[in-house]
Formats: C-alpha cells, sequence, structure tokens
C-alpha cells in the first residue's frame, strides 16, 4: 500500500502541479502589481480595525472570526510538524522554498477570498456557503468541475488535513511528553470535537476566536526567546537556508542529504499543507463573513498566509536550524520538539511549548477542517448530508489516533494535490473579475479618501 501511495504521491505532487501552484500565484502577483506587498499594511489594518458598515452586510460571523476559523484550519501541525517533515527530507532548502510558494500565495488567497464572498449563496438552513465549488460554478459556469472539487474537499477533510494527520500528532505529543495513552487522548479528543462541531460555524468561529490568537502568540513567544538565546546563529543558519535552496544538501548526522528537486517539492508541498493557499480551503469560510465588500475580505483572508509561514513556519524551522537540530535522528513533532528542548533547556519548558501548541494547533485544525468538509457535503447533497457528515467526521478523529504517520502524510498529500487543481484553474479562469473588482475597489476607495480631504479642509 505505501509503495503504491508513494508512487501516486509523485505523480500528483509532480513538476506540473507545483508550476501550476506557483505559477497562479505569480500570475496574480503580476496582474495585482504586487498586492501582497503594496496593500500587506492596509490589509493588516482592516484586520484589526471594525468596518462598522459591514455589521449590516450578510454573513454567519465576523470577518475576524472567518479569519480565525481559517487560520485554525492552517495553523495546525504543518506549522511543526510540517516544516520538521521539509526539511527533515528536503533539508534547511526546503523553509526557503516555502517562504517562496506563501509569498506568491498571498496573491492567490487573496483571490480566493475576493471570489468566495463575490458568489457566495444562501443554503436551505440560512447558513452562508461559497467557496471554489459555488465560484468555479457560478464564474466559470462548470458544474462538473465544481463538484470535482467538492468531492476532493471530503476526502481532504476527511482521510487529509482534517483528521488523520492532526489526531496523530496530538496522540503522540501528548503520549511522548505528557505520558497520556493514545486510547485516553483519542477518546478525550472525539468528546471535545463532537461538542463543538456538532454547534456548526457559530460555534467553531467562537472557539477559533478565543484559541487561535492565544496558542499562535504562546508558540511565537517560545520560539522567540529561543532565537534571541542562539541569535549570533542565526545569521549562519539564513545561509545556510538559501544556500540549500540552491545546491544539494549532503548527509550530516541523522539527515541523509537531499537533492534541490527535494527542496524545491517539500518547500511547496508543505508550504501548502500548512497555509493552504491554492488550496481552495480558506475561502470557505471566508464567505462566512459580515461583510459588504469581496475585495476588503480578500485582503484580510490574504493575512492568513502571512501569518501562518511568513510568521509561524519560519520560527518553527529558524529554530530547527540555529540548534542544529535538523540534521538529527529524530523526525515529525518529535524532531521539532528535540529543537526546542535544545534551544530552551531550562525545567524542560521547551518540550512544553511544541506539546502544548501542537495540541492547540492541531485541535482547531480538526474544528476548521470539519466546517470545510461540511460546505462540501452541503454542495454536493444538500442540507440533509451535514448530520450524517458530522458524525462520520467524529468517528474518523477517533480511529485516527491509531494509523502510521509515514501513510497518514503521503495520503494527506494526495488528496491535497487533486484539491488544489480545480480551485486553481477557476482562479486563473476568474482572474478577470479580480482584477476588475479590484480596480473598482480602489478607485472608490481613492475617491472617498479625496472627499474626506476636501471636506477637512
Amino acid at each position: 500500500m505505501m509503495n503504491f501511495l508513494n508512487t501516486l504521491n509523485g505523480w500528483v505532487w509532480g513538476p506540473p502541479l507545483l508550476i501550476l501552484l506557483v505559477g497562479t500565484g505569480i500570475y496574480l502577483t503580476i496582474r495585482l502589481g504586487l498586492l501582497q506587498v503594496i496593500k500587506l499594511p492596509l490589509a493588516l489594518r482592516y484586520l484589526f480595525v471594525k468596518d462598522e458598515d459591514d455589521d449590516s452586510g450578510e454573513g454567519d460571523v465576523s470577518s475576524f472570526a472567518a479569519l480565525c476559523t481559517a487560520l485554525s484550519a492552517t495553523i495546525g501541525t504543518g506549522n511543526i510538524v510540517g516544516v520538521a517533515t521539509a526539511i527533515k527530507t528536503g533539508g534547511p532548502g526546503a523553509l526557503f522554498w516555502m517562504w517562496v510558494a506563501a509569498f506568491f500565495g498571498m496573491a492567490t488567497k487573496y483571490a480566493e477570498g475576493l471570489l468566495a464572498v463575490k458568489y457566495r449563496v444562501v443554503d436551505e438552513n440560512g447558513q452562508m456557503s461559497g467557496g471554489p465549488m459555488y465560484y468555479i460554478e457560478k464564474g466559470l459556469g462548470n458544474k462538473w468541475l465544481a463538484k470535482l472539487f467538492a468531492l476532493f474537499g471530503i476526502f481532504v477533510a476527511c482521510f487529509g488535513i482534517g483528521t488523520f494527520a492532526q489526531v496523530q500528532s496530538i496522540s503522540t505529543a501528548a503520549k511522548d511528553s505528557l505520558h497520556v495513552p493514545i486510547w485516553i487522548t483519542a477518546i478525550i479528543l472525539t468528546l471535545l470535537v463532537a461538542m463543538v462541531t456538532l454547534g456548526g460555524i457559530k460555534t467553531i468561529s467562537k472557539a477559533s476566536e478565543l484559541i487561535v490568537p492565544f496558542m499562535a502568540i504562546f508558540y511565537i513567544v517560545g520560539g522567540v526567546i529561543i532565537l534571541i538565546f542562539n541569535a549570533s546563529a542565526i545569521p549562519e543558519a539564513v545561509v545556510l537556508i538559501i544556500k540549500s535552496a540552491f545546491t544539494t544538501t549532503a548527509a550530516v548526522g541523522g539527515f541523509l542529504g537531499s537533492t534541490v528537486m527535494m527542496a524545491i517539492k517539500n518547500g511547496i508541498a508543505r508550504g501548502v499543507f500548512s497555509n493552504e493557499s491554492g488550496l481552495g480551503s480558506a475561502p470557505i469560510a471566508a464567505a462566512a463573513a459580515k461583510t459588504k465588500s469581496c475585495v476588503r475580505q480578500g485582503l484580510i483572508s490574504m493575512t492568513g498566509t502571512f501569518i501562518d509561514t511568513i510568521i509561524v513556519c519560519t520560527m518553527t524551522g529558524l529554530v530547527l536550524v540555529v540548534t542544529g537540530a535538523w540534521s538529527s535522528e529524530f523526525e515529525g513533532a518529535a524532531l521539532t520538539n528535540y529543537a526546542f528542548r535544545m534551544g530552551l533547556p531550562v525545567a524542560g519548558i521547551g518540550q512544553y511549548i511544541v506539546t502544548i501548541g501542537l495540541i492547540f494547533f492541531a485541535f482547531t485544525t480538526i474544528l476548521g477542517w470539519n466546517y470545510y468538509g461540511e460546505r462540501c457535503v452541503e454542495y454536493l447533497f444538500g442540507v440533509k448530508g451535514i448530520k450524517p457528515y458530522r458524525l462520520i467526521y467524529i468517528v474518523l478523529v477517533g480511529i485516527g489516533a491509531f494509523l502510521k504517520l509515514d501513510m497518514i502524510w503521503t495520503l494527506a498529500d494526495i488528496v491535497n494535490g487533486l484539491m488544489a487543481i480545480p480551485n486553481l484553474i477557476g482562479l486563473i479562469g476568474l482572474s478577470g473579475v479580480v482584477i476588475n473588482e479590484t480596480k473598482m475597489y480602489f478607485a472608490l476607495l481613492k475617491k472617498r479618501e479625496l472627499k474626506a480631504v476636501d471636506y477637512a479642509k
């Protein structure tokens, strides 16, 4: 089975998909005039400054809550286990390619959020439904491609990012650091997931608003402390990361060596697993936001990739490299745990930062992906399919703790790649809509600013 999955994974994540993923981001970056750089300050301001007009807009939750829901799904094991796996397999250079994918992915995430709000609909329960399946159908007029995306979305939720990878990471961390038996972790986690997910988007978003900011700050502060203690090693680590991105990394310690292609493949694949730019998941949450402007929500959505990869993943990657842990015999969560333990050895604080961070990261990812899968089910089968889906999802969470790591990550990579393909086709096909909406919004914004200046005079 593993041989078959590895072969399929190699085919799915071959050069065509890597080119399509990064190429879509490059294409949108050019057409949008480096919007992810020029408009990032505005996007961050929108993130923290509430627009009163949006309260009267359609939607189920606030724009910030929608972003937290999206971040709850993106800031997960990819930031701890995914980065460690990428560097362990592809060398330090994999982190550089994660940066590249994230930079162009910000433009992709912007387009996804914009289109999600523009083409969203209200379902039979009165809730907002949106995402790639809707903008592919309503915008491109291609219903079969939309259904294909929704089908792959359910697979990713149930067998990829949503359940197995997260549950296995939580159970392993709890067993290794807190000495909690796997079966106990599985029971507790299943009950907690059931309590939150059965309440729908409003309950999930409330939980995400409480947990996401706390868990991100907690983990980042821990990483910053380690980097301060190892500040002298940072310049050398950055040089190694950049150099390894373009040259073969030789075997050293427990690291078996890697080629440039391995660094590129692992960096981009794990980057997409972490920030989900181009995957088409985050716009499903963005569609639930209370807002009158699809462009505004697109800008807010864009900050998700910046926070996830440019900040959190970079923190993990630098700690792995500056401590030298990347070349040890450990892998996955154990590798990141080892790096933090080395970097912050006082009373075992380092390993607890990783363990607690991993548990919170993975738990919120399970919640977010439950909602993504639910919206895909609703698109294919109507609201009658939601309750059966939620029950199946909860059962899968319960059994995820007992699966093997290699099979989980390989399976997650495969379904991730398959989900991205129809979404990227939709983004390229609707790029003209994205450009027009963007131009109109900023022209109107400029006009309002000029009026405000005239009024002040």
